[in-house]
């Protein structure tokens, strides 16, 4: 086994404090490797940076159509949103169009991420619901798939249809037999594959025919990059950087995929360590070597090259990438 390639560098003053490392794969439409550090067969789980896979079957058992959803709504079942208001009014819309209410979920509660709309229910004394879990958007698509199929309220068991689509799904753009889940933050199997698997995959999404449930969701990505994440998270700020050119999910523990369909090349990346900041500056030197990405523009000095300041607001030392990503 390869070992992770170093990612990002923390600097103090003059010296090296701290290296953070990694596995990254850049692929083409044919699955074929462009770029790679580390190891590119090392067995990863994708955690939320896999949801536009789970959200395939939404549009590909005609739940999406037979809804009305539209690009808002998939942006959404691909997002970790930040239940912000804007998130949390279309989700609810959504549940209402399918009859259902917040006891319907099985994602489990969680406060907003949203500083005024955690704000708003702590200072009302208000306890936060399923819908407001950064999972929420994922799992109304989750409910619209089940609907449609008629199945069992517990979408989220292994052995449920929607499961079973789900794995489907991701077995068939990995190009990989998984060998295995875990069992995500919001309940659902997060299904194993390896990291040339899910660039192969990105790949895929980024070369897909315009209508293709693959491009739909892309294209519902890139046109909403406030509905996948949020306000000061990196997809949202890098997307809005990138013009809408470019998709991007994070996913828990380090990981993080960008889909590029004017390249039709695919990029996914685990962080060794599982810190969010090495995969941030990782991910973000990646598209600046793709050129997809100005290296000088204000939010991609946000994640490499960015100075690091103490309480005081005093430079302390600086995050750069690592060499073989500078």
């Amino acid at each position: 086994m390869t070992q992770a390639a170093p990612f990002a560098e923390i600097w103090r003053g003059p010296f090296l404090e701290s290296v953070h490392s990694g596995h990254a794969v850049v692929c083409d439409s044919s699955g074929q490797i462009l770029q790679a550090w580390g190891d590119p067969d090392t067995v990863i789980l994708p955690r939320s940076s896999a949801k536009m896979i789970q959200a395939l079957p939404l549009i590909q058992s005609g739940a999406a159509d037979a809804y009305g959803l539209g690009p808002q709504h998939l942006a959404l079942a691909c997002a970790s949103h930040q239940a912000a208001d804007l998130h949390v009014g279309i989700i609810s819309d959504w549940l209402k169009t399918l009859g259902l209410d917040d006891s319907a979920f099985r994602c489990g509660t969680a406060l907003p991420g949203d500083e005024a709309a955690r704000n708003a229910l702590v200072c009302s004394g208000t306890q936060p619901c399923q819908i407001h879990h950064e999972c929420s958007g994922k799992h109304a698509g989750f409910l619209s798939v089940n609907a449609h199929m008629g199945g069992g309220a517990d979408y989220e068991k292994p052995d449920h249809p929607v499961q079973r689509a789900c794995l489907e799904a991701f077995e068939r753009v990995t190009g990989t037999t998984s060998p295995g889940f875990g069992i995500d933050g919001c309940s659902v199997p997060n299904f194993a594959t390896t990291l040339h698997g899910m660039a192969r995959a990105m790949a895929h999404f980024a070369a897909a025919p315009d209508g293709s449930a693959e491009a739909r969701l892309h294209q519902a990505m890139r046109l909403h990059p406030d509905l996948v994440a949020g306000e000061t998270r990196a997809c949202t700020n890098l997307m809005r950087a990138m013009n809408g050119k470019v998709a991007l999910k994070t996913g828990a523990e380090g990981f993080f995929i960008a889909i590029l369909p004017d390249q039709n090349i695919g990029v996914a990346l685990k962080a060794a360590c599982g810190t969010k900041r090495a995969a941030e500056c990782a991910i973000t030197s990646i598209l600046v070597k793709l050129g997809a990405l100005d290296p000088n523009h204000p939010e991609a000095l946000k994640y490499r090259n960015a100075p690091i300041e103490n309480r005081r607001g005093i430079i302390t030392g600086t995050l750069k990438p690592a060499a073989g990503f500078a």
